[in-house]
């Protein structure tokens, strides 16, 4: 398991949200966050499924190093540029990188 140190790179992230994909824990805990659509992207990153996952590895996949190094601050436009380019659900990307930067900031 990936340690919650604060120079985690993204690719190390990847593997760390990746550890509960669509086990049967990690479905028990997106389910207890659906909302009234049967949707629950907030647990996306505690459960992914592995279609997600996989969306993810082809857009971290296709990032520059540039874009990785500085994957915590990149805009909205550069994260919908690398889910066009990668054939990635733009929401899901936005949701784990954003999740990624949260998790640099909170990292001692």
């Amino acid at each position: 398991m990936v340690g919650c140190e604060a120079n985690m790179t993204i690719d190390e992230y990847l593997g760390k949200v990746a550890q509960f994909a669509d086990s049967r824990y990690g479905r028990m805990v997106r389910s207890r966050f659906k909302d009234h659509r049967g949707s629950s992207e907030l647990a996306m990153l505690a459960s992914p499924t592995a279609d997600e996952i996989e969306q993810l590895r082809r857009a971290v996949a296709i990032m520059t190093p540039s874009e990785k190094q500085n994957a915590d601050k990149l805009t909205d436009e550069q994260i919908h540029k690398i889910a066009q380019d990668a054939r990635t659900e733009p929401a899901l990307l936005a949701i784990f990188i954003n999740g990624y930067a949260l998790h640099q900031k909170r990292s001692p």
